[in-house]
């Protein structure tokens, strides 16, 4: 009698809410897939890969794990160490040019 009152009180999501988020999973990645079939090239390929990588990756971690309805600072101790990695890299990408640029103008050009 106990262990059925204990599912009972758990929280039930509607099963249209997993069918559209597992719809724009399809859509998304059809549109990832697109991206190569129109043979993109450079810059905007890759920002669009990222772009639809993330925004799978966002409705994943909202929705089937939960984090939507989680307490605000728990998501922020998911997310803020995850941003600042996010920056610390975006800092060592733009340092690599003059790290480059160093090498070259000390120890002259590759072979």
């Amino acid at each position: 009698m106990a262990h059925s009152a204990t599912h009972a009180q758990g929280q039930q999501h509607p099963i249209k809410l997993y069918l559209m988020v597992w719809a724009w999973l399809f859509i998304l990645s059809a549109c990832s897939y697109f991206v190569d079939y129109f043979q993109l090239q450079g810059l905007l390929r890759y920002s669009l890969i990222i772009l639809f990588m993330l925004l799978k990756a966002g409705l994943i971690v909202a929705v089937f794990m939960h984090m939507a309805w989680e307490r605000l600072s728990l998501v922020y101790a998911i997310l803020v160490p995850i941003s600042a990695v996010l920056v610390f890299v975006a800092i060592m990408v733009l340092e690599s040019d003059y790290t480059l640029l160093s090498r070259i103008a000390f120890f002259g050009p590759g072979p």
